[in-house]
């Protein structure tokens, strides 16, 4: 088992009596979940609660962005299949951090909440922050059989989308007083609608830049996207030589998008640099964000893009609705279409008063309804709750 201490607190002159929340995940490593479990420990009041992380299979270097002092971090190394021995680690490692409460998230860490009420944990709660590819519907009869099984042993569940909000309640059928919906928030004063630093995009001033920013796995479908850029070229010759798309993110399947963009000759035009940390000024390169997702919660990147005042196309899927209401902030579309997808970028290219007019339209509705700091209140209200309800603590 793999364990860090990222920016050890100096030694106490008290035992710290501030409760520890351990935050549960499949891994830790570039992307939209983690980025906001990050933000979640970095920003909640420090005075209030103590955090840890723990990864049932591993963390990168992306574990440097968590500057809270005193946060450990810990790989369990689970194998591929049930990895049962994985619950005797983490029971293990429960009774020896004596956490009062345990959040875990999505379907990979969920059944874990059981191994938590074993090991004496008093509060546990669960996030869903979209759902996998294979289920875009959330409708897989043994997934959900877990999760109502599991009630019993889970505090809250929190869906961060009013569509996985009514899924939870209407399909997997747990009990309203068991869900609370938070929201995803975005920083507004890092991710802003004026560049304020320089960007190492390779594109010039006068090139048209598609972007998207996320993990590269199946349910984003990157290869819709490329298909869709294949047909936009052949849409519009006219523009044909200032298009470019720009592909942020690694993962499982970027050796196949690299072949796919190689096998169709656009190596020149398309770049595929992997993950970054300089989102916010990649961002201001890009001249529309897009996003062909299989499912969705509420992803953060598309938060984040609309905070930098850029139009959105994107699939008409999850939580994405909620927040890009179509022919405002930018377009919906079907979704695995690529086609469709091709013809409303076409719009923007050609219409630059439309992309500048939706671009402005989605930084206000970020501004007014997807801030960072409503959703850091909800998670730090919400352990505040569990903690009067189940301890007395106030």
């Amino acid at each position: 088992m793999q364990a860090a201490i990222l920016n050890p607190a100096p030694p106490a002159a008290a035992p710290d009596t501030r409760p520890l929340v351990v935050h549960l995940t499949y891994a830790l490593d570039f992307g939209g979940l983690e980025m906001l479990l990050v933000e979640c420990i970095n920003r909640m009041p420090a005075h209030k609660y103590r955090h840890a992380v723990v990864c049932l299979t591993r963390y990168t270097d992306f574990v440097r962005k968590i500057t809270q002092p005193g946060v450990e971090v810990f790989a369990l190394d689970k194998p591929p299949g049930l990895g049962l021995g994985t619950h005797v680690k983490l029971w293990k490692l429960l009774r020896r951090l004596r956490p009062t409460l345990l959040h875990t998230y999505n379907l990979a860490a969920m059944e874990y909440a059981f191994t938590a009420a074993c090991a004496g944990v008093p509060i546990r709660v669960h996030a869903e922050h979209g759902r996998d590819a294979s289920d875009p519907e959330g409708k897989n009869p043994k997934h959900n059989f877990l999760r109502r099984r599991l009630a019993p042993f889970i505090d809250r569940y929190v869906p961060v989308s009013d569509d996985l909000q009514r899924w939870l309640d209407q399909v997997v059928a747990i009990a309203p007083r068991k869900i609370a919906l938070i929201k995803n928030g975005v920083d507004t004063e890092r991710f802003q609608a004026e560049a304020c630093e320089a960007s190492a995009s390779p594109w010039g001033a006068t090139d048209f830049v598609i972007g998207t920013v996320a993990r590269v796995q199946d349910v984003k479908h990157h290869k819709g996207l490329v298909q869709a850029f294949i047909e936009l070229r052949a849409l519009l010759p006219e523009h044909r030589d200032r298009l470019r798309l720009s592909i942020i993110g690694d993962g499982p399947l970027l050796p196949a998008i690299k072949a796919q963009v190689a096998a169709a000759g656009l190596q020149d035009v398309v770049w595929l640099p992997g993950a970054r940390s300089d989102i916010a000024a990649l961002m201001h390169s890009f001249s529309l964000f897009a996003l062909p997702s299989l499912a969705e919660g509420t992803p953060v990147s598309l938060l984040e893009a609309m905070a930098c005042g850029l139009p959105v196309v994107a699939s008409n899927v999850g939580g994405i609705p909620e927040v890009i209401q179509d022919g405002e902030q930018g377009s919906l579309v079907t979704v695995a279409d690529s086609t469709a997808l091709a013809e409303a970028i076409a719009r923007y290219v050609q219409d630059p008063a439309l992309a500048a007019r939706h671009g402005r339209a989605a930084r206000e509705r970020i501004e007014q309804r997807y801030s960072m700091t409503a959703m850091l209140s909800a998670y730090t209200g919400l352990y505040d709750t569990l903690c009067r309800e189940k301890l007395g603590r106030a």
